[in-house]
């Protein structure tokens, strides 16, 4: 690992160890609101509780506990509305890092992240927590800048062993994240804190926890990463022609484009799936198993754990072979093999239970699996449209074309997927709360499997050339 990828794999885990301590919390955090706020029916909260039990009302009646699925609903509302945000920004952080630079726009997005943490310490009332989550949601850019840094400083043949640093990093933070924040949660605010005599937030601790991680990824970013934006790679690969150019060169731009477009549907739809399947699987376990937090922050760690020996010990060591789409394809496969364990995993729930949990657990190996190759698959394979090689004397870019410049594209392309996770929940709420989960899950792993089947033509293209 080069010292460029070191920082930034270390920025991706504070960051995404900030962004993974709320998580478990949502629910709680939700309760707490509607205590304090329940007298007041002309809030922020009573109102959105009524059109979420209204919305809720029309696919679902539960027997009981029904307060309970409306403030899991709205936690899946509130991570829809972050991703709506994401979808919209993202296309425009990746432009500003085109012009501005990948260092510079990075740290005026930690900038916004740490007031969204502040935001969060001194939210005492729902509308102001959803102010830090706004403000969170419009800025956050590190994961898709860390990308374009690392496709700056790499080459194409190792532009995929490079990307899944960030696969990698998203695993080892969901796995250790989510428990500290729930243990946190727990904790006393610091007595320097209490001496400030100001009310805060009920989980003021993990928010500062959170603020203090920024802090320190900011400070980190600010003296150790430089700016990689025009970098020539350590090993160019020279072609005959004399330029410095990437393997994807040899496409015409508008065949690069036609693939980009392509990656993004995919994108869109396998993470508009994936992600509803994601959601639902807490429903499922407190539907069926009648588990607790601790439990299915059990099941999420198990899936996390998985994923990242997966990305460290398979998908950096075969994905040169096999080849970006491939790899893809065979996560996307895996996915559905995972829903078909699901599909049939009710059925055994009364009468075998102990079949039923291997189910469920065969269905996070495969789930892991999915998790591991597919999104940092697709992204090496979409970074891998942008190069456009350097000029030997010069050292500069050979060429340049703004629908393919690295930060748009890649931007572009996480937009997309930030577009299916923000729809995704929400439909196959729907589809749980009114057909039951074994429907849903066949039509999913349907869906997945006509997904699989339509990434062939991707799944030959070559990420790298012969």
């Amino acid at each position: 690992m080069g010292k460029v990828e070191r920082i930034v794999f270390l920025s991706l885990v504070l960051d995404l160890f900030a962004f993974t301590i709320p998580l478990p919390l949502f629910p709680r955090i939700i309760e707490w609101y509607t205590v304090r706020e329940i007298s007041d029916p002309n809030g922020l909260l009573s109102r959105t509780l009524r059109f979420v039990s209204a919305v809720r009302g029309i696919f679902y009646k539960p027997l009981q506990n029904s307060q309970r699925w409306d403030v899991v609903f709205l936690g899946g509302l509130m991570g829809s509305a972050f991703s709506t945000l994401q979808f919209l920004v993202s296309p425009h952080i990746g432009s500003l890092s085109d012009t501005y630079g990948r260092r510079n726009v990075l740290l005026v997005t930690m900038i916004g992240n740490i007031l969204s943490a502040l935001i969060w310490i001194q939210s005492t009332t729902f509308a102001s927590y959803m102010l830090s989550r706004v403000v969170g949601g419009l800025s956050e850019g590190n994961v898709q800048l860390a990308t374009a840094i690392l496709s700056d400083i790499s080459t194409p043949r190792n532009r995929s062993k490079a990307l899944a640093h960030v696969g990698i990093a998203f695993a080892i933070c969901f796995c250790i994240g989510p428990p500290i924040g729930a243990y946190f949660a727990s904790r006393p605010v610091p007595l320097f804190v209490g001496a400030l005599q100001m009310e805060l937030n009920v989980y003021a601790v993990p928010a500062l926890l959170t603020l203090v991680l920024l802090i320190a990824e900011t400070l980190f970013l600010t003296v150790a990463l430089p700016e990689t934006r025009n970098t020539q790679p350590d090993k160019p690969e020279v072609h005959a022609n004399g330029k410095l150019n990437a393997v994807s060169a040899v496409r015409s731009v508008q065949e690069r484009t036609e693939i980009l477009r392509v990656l993004r549907k995919l994108h869109f739809l396998f993470l508009g799936i994936f992600s509803g399947v994601e959601f639902t699987l807490t429903f499922l376990t407190f539907d069926l198993f009648d588990w607790n937090n601790k439990q299915n922050g059990a099941l999420i760690g198990f899936i996390g754990i998985i994923s990242a020996l997966l990305q460290g010990g398979y998908v950096r060591r075969a994905i040169s072979k096999v080849g970006e789409g491939k790899m893809a394809q065979r996560g996307v496969s895996s996915c559905a093999l995972g829903l078909v364990f699901l599909t049939i995993l009710p059925h055994f729930v009364s009468t075998q239970p102990k079949i039923a949990v291997g189910l469920l657990r065969a269905a996070a190996v495969c789930l892991a699996f999915t998790s591991a190759t597919v999104v940092s698959s697709l992204t090496a394979h979409a970074s891998l449209q942008c190069d456009e090689g350097f000029d030997k004397d010069t050292g500069k870019p050979a060429a340049v074309y703004p629908e393919l410049a690295k930060g748009k594209a890649l931007g572009e392309f996480r937009s997309s997927g930030q577009l299916g996770r923000a729809i995704g929940p929400l439909l196959a709420c729907a589809s749980y709360w009114t057909f039951g989960p074994s429907v849903t899950y066949a039509v999913s792993a349907i869906a997945m499997l006509t997904l699989s089947a339509s990434m062939k033509t991707v799944a030959v293209l070559p990420g790298k050339s012969s």
